[in-house]
């Protein structure tokens, strides 16, 4: 936790704020660090270059120079110490511009002593992951996207993944839960332990528990053998479960007292094992609507959303998809030399105007699939799908010059509206009824044979969930 010359972590606090600098001084002198202070920026620029600090707690605003310019300074010389910045002007947009220089964390003022304490602990054991052997010390994002809304996904995962907080991640079908809870991950002291993750939708109640908990030989028909559960998989790492307002009462209840105690029961087992692991859980439901329906326990639900993270779609980060189609495309092509290179400034434009009901995963397959099968250098506006080309164009609308044209463009105009809301409408019922189409179709009120015509018109199937 502390430098080499000593087992006492050395915090040195940069503010013009001379009782702020008292306050921090007495809260972290109080959990074991030994605090210097320093009201100059510059003087405390200085003072970290040439000292052996291992936390360094750093006000944006202040005289002669900007917070920001003293932590670009220092992350580019001091890579082997953390900065969390204090300010009482808080912006999201500085958030982000701190974390991209290389602050762990950002604290706005007022903060109460709890919350310096918990933000600079975690810091502090940040830095000894970072400094034990073999293990990287940065972590590289691999979501893509610098909008306003991911702007604030990256800015909260950087603060949470040095801690071992319970995450619950809400977001549509498509928009990333899964990657968001690798990256949380990767950048964790737990990163070099492993990952494991499950759909909790795809199995019986009963499955269900055996695969999380384990069964003892016996336990029941077909267990010939006694076998792990996935928290013993994942003991000192992380376990993702995501779709977990799909889980039963019972296992709800049996999920919490794991989290309570942190000892887990195999299914057919007398004992209990102790496992260490960072729960992270996903829904593309918010859990709060499951809580009031009585489907959802509430105090799960409080133990699980202990740090709440909502992944936007994609149609509330449209600023993205030019970034996220380069990215795409890259993959894709890399072992196809004669793959497209490029899409057309009017084919990106129709891309950025699409409302993508799929979200990322929508974009991302239909990348693959257009550098399958365009055979040119450039992918263009005629080589989109209809529904996306006729979506996008008007985005760029014409005016009819006679009144023929002006009628047959409110008929287009009608065709596409309706088959909008139609696609819209056999989507968000598949996503509500977790892509079950009998029930989709009873929900809605639709003949069977019908629904799934309508599934075809628009090339929906219930595997593309």
């Amino acid at each position: 936790m502390a430098n080499a010359e000593s087992s006492v972590p050395r915090v040195l606090v940069i503010d013009d704020d001379l009782v702020m600098l008292e306050s921090c001084r007495r809260i972290l002198e109080r959990i074991g660090c030994a605090v210097d202070t320093e009201p100059d920026a510059l003087t405390g620029r200085d003072r970290v270059l040439e000292g052996s600090y291992d936390l360094v707690l750093l006000d944006l605003r202040m005289p002669k120079v900007d917070g920001l310019e003293v932590l670009a300074a220092l992350g580019e010389h001091r890579s082997d110490l953390e900065v969390i910045i204090i300010t009482g002007y808080s912006t999201v947009g500085t958030a982000v511009q701190a974390v991209k220089l290389g602050a762990f964390d950002y604290l706005p003022k007022p903060f109460t002593p709890d919350e310096l304490r918990a933000r600079a602990k975690a810091a502090l054991d940040h830095l000894a992951a970072r400094r034990t052997p073999c293990l990287p010390s940065r972590h590289e994002s691999k979501m893509v996207g610098d909008s306003p809304v991911m702007a604030e996904v990256h800015a909260l995962i950087a603060r949470v993944a040095g801690t071992d907080a319970s995450v619950l991640i809400v977001g549509e079908s498509g928009t990333g839960k899964e990657l968001a809870a690798v990256e949380i991950h990767s950048a964790s002291r737990r990163r070099e332990r492993p990952f494991v993750s499950l759909d909790c939708s795809t199995l019986a109640p009963g499955l269900l528990e055996s695969e999380l908990f384990g069964h003892v030989k016996g336990s029941f028909t077909g267990a010939i053998a006694s076998k792990p559960g996935l928290f013993e998989t994942a003991d000192r790492g992380t376990l993702f479960l995501d779709e977990i307002s799909s889980l039963a009462a019972e296992t709800q209840g049996k999920l919490l007292r794991v989290l309570e105690t942190g000892e887990i029961k195999p299914v057919g087992g007398i004992g209990t094992r102790k496992v260490d692991i960072r729960l992270i859980a996903a829904s593309n439901r918010p859990p709060e609507d499951l809580v009031r329906e009585k489907t959802f326990r509430e105090d799960l639900y409080y133990r699980l959303n202990v740090v709440p993270l909502r992944l936007p779609p994609l149609r509330e980060r449209g600023s993205d998809i030019p970034q996220l189609v380069q990215h795409f495309l890259v993959k894709y092509r890399s072992n196809m030399p004669r793959a497209p290179h490029r899409f057309s400034p009017d084919a990106l434009q129709c891309l950025a105007n699409y409302q993508w009901p799929g979200n990322v995963r929508e974009l991302k397959n239909l990348v693959e699939r257009l550098v399958v099968t365009v055979g040119e250098d450039t992918i263009r506006v005629e080589h989109l799908p209809d529904v996306i080309r006729d979506t996008g164009a008007r985005g760029q609308p014409c005016v009819p010059h006679t009144n023929e044209e002006l009628k047959a463009m409110k008929r287009q105009a009608h065709q596409q509206l309706c088959g909008e809301i139609e696609r819209s409408f056999v989507l968000d019922a598949l996503r509500r009824c977790n892509w079950n189409v009998s029930r989709a179709a009873r929900e809605t009120g639709v003949l069977r044979p019908n629904f799934h015509a309508l599934m075809r018109k628009y090339g929906i199937r219930a595997e593309d969930n």
